[in-house]
């Protein structure tokens, strides 16, 4: 009987044991699990990163192509500027929409005020400088000359 007793006993905590190793077995393939959502994450914010920082880099070399057309009539000068800002929209960069609009301090920034209509007042009358955003993060506000009556 005693020997009976010492054997449930022993039975009863292997099967706590196992379950606990369970447990902890569990919890870390989730913990495992999280890592490689973590680092998946992380990787692509380094790559977003990476992105931004060269097309931040390329921004200024897309207005003075941009600038020179306005002023040189070259067919091959148009195809570049039209390549160039296709391979940016192709990366996730759009330009910021701005003239008509209203004016907004997150994405624009009032480089000076003109006099205008009343149906004007507060609304971009021209863009200096175009704005860019990659995905939902503004790579440089737009350059704008406001209206004001």
């Amino acid at each position: 009987m005693d020997q009976t007793t010492d054997d449930k006993s022993q039975i009863e905590n292997l099967h706590k044991r196992i379950e606990e190793l369970e447990n902890n077995w569990k919890r870390a393939l989730a913990d495992y699990k999280n890592l490689e959502r973590r680092t998946a994450e992380e990787k692509e914010e380094f790559a977003q990163f990476a992105s931004m920082l060269l097309i931040q880099r390329l921004l200024p070399i897309v207005d003075n192509l941009q600038l020179l057309e306005k002023h040189v009539n070259d067919s091959g000068l148009k195809m570049i500027v039209k390549e160039f800002l296709e391979l940016l929209e192709e990366n996730g960069v759009k330009q910021l929409e701005t003239d008509g609009k209203d004016y907004d301090s997150a994405t624009m920034e009032c480089v000076d005020t003109l006099d205008c209509e009343d149906t004007n007042k507060g609304k971009v009358v021209e863009t200096t400088a175009r704005g860019y955003k990659l995905k939902n993060k503004i790579l440089r506000p737009a350059k704008v000359k406001v209206g004001k009556s």
